[in-house]
């Protein structure tokens, strides 16, 4: 039996193998039979439509609200095939979905997505009676809506037990968890004790005794959390014991000491423009009050020097010195019990 494709083309040959008597008129055309199908013409399909759907639309292609979504999707087919797309079987919104066809690509634009644009889109490529199609599933989430509410059920020692109820929305998407906070009347900050929570009570453990807390809740999905939170009415208050224990007295440990220095400084020899660094340790209570001399002088201030003293260790530094710069530095430490000093020689050669 012959195919539609076989009879169009056994039909064309006809016509073209016509001689100049048969093209004169109607006349000249063979007389269709009583019964028989028509023939019609058709064209020629060099290449059968076939759409190339990239690996990251073959699975959920979620996207959040407001973001851009643009979907580029390569086809074939010669002639040019026609695509058409469709939003849940029926047509799409032009005034918020806008469609480009090329020869071999077509392209889905939405601006800003919103979750009403969340659905199974259908991309039909026909090309006379072939046809290929392929289908997106496009999830739009937002931030869910926060817990209806949370409530203080139970408190006991340095523990508090609560319970709350789900959100309405979910943000178009499955929750990931529940965040749980807690804040004590003192300070009035928020702190996280629960991260990705999945149930909907929770004992909250480890509680200050003396302190008055506050809880909330946010939901967590792929967005992030809830843009609010439900706060607990009541107060959760750990109430000190009854028992009192004394301590028995004991004497302040005195640490103060005078100056000492238990890193002196190491005698170093440099060259002419190149910048060197002393460095010594000193141990003192109160902390001592540094002051760095070269031969005997004090050179506090001195653009050439740059003295830093962090933790017990001195430093000084000598900025590209030159041949005068050598002599004995001498690294000085006071405060309100003592003083002590270390010294170093410092040579400054020409460079070879």
């Amino acid at each position: 039996m012959e195919t539609a494709l076989e009879v169009a083309s056994g039909s064309q040959r006809q016509v073209e193998d016509a001689g100049p008597s048969d093209a004169e008129g109607p006349q000249a055309l063979p007389r269709q039979e009583a019964g028989s199908p028509s023939l019609q013409l058709l064209p020629s399909i060099e290449e059968h439509p076939k759409i190339w759907l990239p690996r990251a639309l073959r699975q959920t292609y979620i996207r959040k609200v407001g973001d851009t979504v643009n979907l580029l999707i390569p086809f074939q087919g010669k002639p040019k095939p026609q695509a058409t797309w469709t939003h849940n079987g029926c047509a799409l919104d032009n005034s918020r979905v806008s469609v480009r066809n090329g020869d071999r690509d077509t392209i889905l634009f939405i601006r800003e997505a919103q979750r009403a644009d969340s659905g199974c889109y259908q991309l039909r490529v026909q090309l006379g009676g072939l046809e290929a199609t392929a289908t997106i599933n496009i999830l739009v989430i937002e931030r869910p809506g926060p817990p209806q509410s949370i409530k203080l059920v139970e408190v006991w020692g340095c523990s508090a037990t609560l319970e709350w109820t789900p959100p309405q929305d979910t943000g178009n998407i499955a929750l990931l968890g529940y965040t749980v906070q807690k804040a004590d009347t003192k300070s009035g900050l928020w702190f996280t004790v629960l991260d990705c929570y999945h149930r909907t009570s929770c004992i909250i453990s480890d509680l200050i005794i003396g302190n008055s807390y506050a809880f909330r809740v946010f939901a967590e999905n792929q967005c992030g959390l809830s843009e609010t939170a439900p706060v607990t009415a009541d107060l959760a208050h750990i109430q000190k014991s009854a028992t009192v224990y004394k301590t028995k007295g004991f004497s302040q440990w005195d640490f103060s000491e005078a100056p000492k220095f238990t890193q002196p400084l190491a005698d170093c020899t440099t060259i002419t423009g190149y910048d060197t660094q002393l460095f010594c340790c000193v141990r003192a209570s109160p902390r001592p009050k540094i002051i760095w001399l070269k031969n005997k002088m004090d050179i506090q201030g001195n653009p050439k020097y740059r003295a830093l003293s962090h933790l017990g260790i001195c430093s000084l530094e000598i900025r590209k010195p030159g041949p005068f710069d050598g002599g004995i530095y001498t690294c000085k430490a006071i405060n309100a019990l003592g003083e002590a000093s270390v010294d170093c020689r410092v040579d400054v050669k020409a460079p070879y």
